[in-house]
């Protein structure tokens, strides 16, 4: 592997409680193995105060993510030569907070500075068969129109058979009891490898 730092790459997530935060931090330490450039970005909270606080998990977990994770820019999104989008299921699809930023990019999409860029993605639910594949499948539908190239786990490795999603990293957590675990971790830290790679390759058949 040949650790260049020449890709940039942001991961940028929404994470309420913190699973889909360690995943996060998965998939930025993946693509650092891999030798790239990393910004790790949380896109900004949305719902009401009265609703954070009503879950202390939630409000504790946005007290302390505060200071320790930037929130995102699109300045992130156009420095990035690949991004890894991050996000819990919410009825099989995107949560609010991660597409509002995603609905924000309409001046780099119109640009042309979204084109031709490479996504990955991965998502975190609450229940067994609730949403994994779909919220991954819905996310992508935004970096088709911008012209982005997906890249996917697949079934690149032994463990992905294991894993068994090849659209993104995964995890149920059983609401918030189960926190991810080595299959998961793994699986993501891959998506973002393969991401890396990929978007290496392109600046290389461009140089």
């Amino acid at each position: 592997m040949n650790a260049t730092n020449d890709v940039r790459v942001a991961v940028i997530y929404y994470s309420a409680t913190g699973t889909t935060h360690e995943m996060a931090k998965a998939a930025a330490d993946g693509a650092e193995k891999a030798g790239a450039q990393t910004r790790l970005r949380r896109v900004p909270e949305l719902a009401p105060q009265e609703a954070v606080e009503s879950n202390e998990d939630w409000a504790k977990h946005l007290d302390r993510v505060a200071d320790e994770v930037e929130e995102v820019s699109l300045d992130d999104l156009e420095w990035a030569d690949a991004v890894l989008f991050g996000t819990p299921t919410r009825f099989g699809n995107v949560a609010a907070q991660l597409k509002q930023f995603m609905d924000t990019t309409g001046g780099l999409w119109q640009a042309g500075k979204l084109t031709n860029k490479v996504f990955g993605g991965f998502v975190t639910t609450g229940t067994e068969h609730g949403g994994h594949e779909s919220t991954l499948l819905a996310l992508f539908n935004s970096i088709y129109h911008w012209g982005g190239i997906v890249v996917t786990p697949g079934y690149t490795e032994e463990d992905q058979f294991v894993q068994g999603n090849p659209y993104g990293g995964s995890h149920t957590s059983q609401n918030g009891e189960v926190p991810p675990d080595e299959k998961a971790l793994g699986s993501t830290a891959l998506t973002a490898r393969r991401v890396v790679d990929v978007a290496r390759a392109l600046k290389r058949a461009d140089a």
